[in-house]
């Protein structure tokens, strides 16, 4: 018997331009966890996708530059510092499975992206301050969100190859595997509604890195990851990406009445 909720998905009542601009910088921090684990994380009517028999979760921190309407030159655009809490899903349109990734979590140092979030651009964005150290080999990097809900700090450097124990088989997989997941599906504030975003980059290429040091609020939280069940797994970098934001309605759940 299907448990899962129904949905729908309709255009956003301010139907978003697309925003263009440049992934200047973007680490991908990732968990291998259980399923059934991550499956109590998520809302209907997303399920975890699964690499190699585990669920992939992770934080995407992400500095962006040139951010503006794609009509407009990219001088006029803004940067920002972004970290994303995400998990790779999967959920079922019309008897046709479908992938991407949700994400509980927003946190920025851009007041525009916290004014405007949720509003007239996907996703709810929680204020935050990011402390960066970088050099083209080279990273660190620290955010601790306003409201002292969400800590990640990471330090490490430009790899040559994977961790011997991450479920990646191959960094062509790895990469395929976050290529497949550029539609988000953003929290709100309201429950069972939730913000589509997609990103399209112009070319999709991955670094490995050498992690140092990383510590996560969310992973180390053992009242959603109990011991042993969120363990690190592996990070990829992106940089100098020209890309583009696309708005992708808004799915809310129907729940049944009681």
């Amino acid at each position: 018997m299907n448990n899962v909720p129904s949905f729908e998905i309709r255009k956003t009542p301010f139907q978003m331009p697309t925003v263009a601009g440049l992934i200047e910088r973007r680490m991908l921090l990732n968990f291998r966890c259980r399923a059934d684990v991550l499956q109590k994380v998520l809302p209907a009517p997303f399920r975890p996708k699964l690499i190699n028999g585990w669920g992939m979760a992770g934080i995407c921190l992400i500095r962006l530059g040139q951010i503006r309407p794609s009509f407009l030159p990219g001088i006029v655009g803004l940067t920002s510092e972004n970290a994303a809490h995400r998990i790779a899903v999967e959920w079922d349109n019309d008897g046709i499975a479908k992938e991407g990734v949700f994400i509980p979590r927003r946190d920025t140092n851009g007041l525009i992206n916290r004014l405007v979030g949720g509003r007239l651009f996907p996703g709810q964005h929680h204020g935050a301050k990011f402390r960066t150290a970088e050099t083209n080999n080279h990273f660190e990097l620290e955010m601790r969100s306003d409201d002292q809900v969400t800590f990640v700090c990471v330090r490490g450097h430009v790899g040559k190859t994977l961790p011997s124990d991450s479920v990646f088989r191959s960094l062509n997989e790895a990469s395929e595997f976050f290529r497949r997941g550029s539609l988000g599906w953003s929290s709100r504030t309201m429950a069972d509604t939730f913000d589509g975003l997609e990103l399209s980059c112009d070319k999709w290429l991955m670094e490995p890195m050498s992690v140092e040091r990383v510590e996560s609020s969310f992973f180390d939280n053992r009242e959603f990851f109990p011991g042993g069940s969120a363990m690190f797994d592996s990070a990829f970098l992106m940089r100098n990406i020209p890309h583009e934001w696309h708005d992708r309605g808004r799915l809310t759940v129907e729940r049944a009445k009681i």
